[in-house]
């Protein structure tokens, strides 16, 4: 199946925009079920194998899920990859400038089961 793909767009310069999706420790503000988020990157920024790491509460319980990412390209594109769980996910976030103070925002994400991922993502993710 195709990754499940939003766009919005939004009324800031792409840079601004590209910050915001991209910082982990804004995604409780936006995406449903995160509790906290961190991105451990070297000092000169987050690069290609910084891990992403997300609280999010799901049944009443928190738990953590590790990403690495693997395409840091500000402030166009940003892409983590999922490293544990039964259910991964695959991000993409591309941002587009629509003028000086305007911006597309894309995010796509993918699952990949693993173990008993695998009757869950059909099941649970994909419905």
């Amino acid at each position: 199946m195709p990754p499940i793909t939003v766009r919005t767009e939004v009324d800031r310069p792409a840079e601004t925009a590209f910050a915001y999706a991209t910082d982990a420790s804004q995604f409780p503000e936006w995406q449903a079920g995160v509790v906290s988020g961190h991105l451990d990157g070297s000092d000169g920024g987050p690069g290609v194998g910084a891990r992403c790491v997300t609280v999010r509460r799901i049944g009443g319980a928190e738990h953590a899920s590790t990403s690495e990412l693997v395409r840091p390209d500000p402030p166009r594109a940003w892409a983590v990859r999922g490293l544990d769980g039964p259910i991964r996910a695959a991000v993409d976030v591309t941002v587009e400038p629509r003028g000086a103070d305007r911006s597309t925002v894309a995010i796509a994400v993918d699952f990949t089961g693993h173990g008993i991922g695998r009757v869950l993502v059909p099941l649970l993710v994909r419905r």
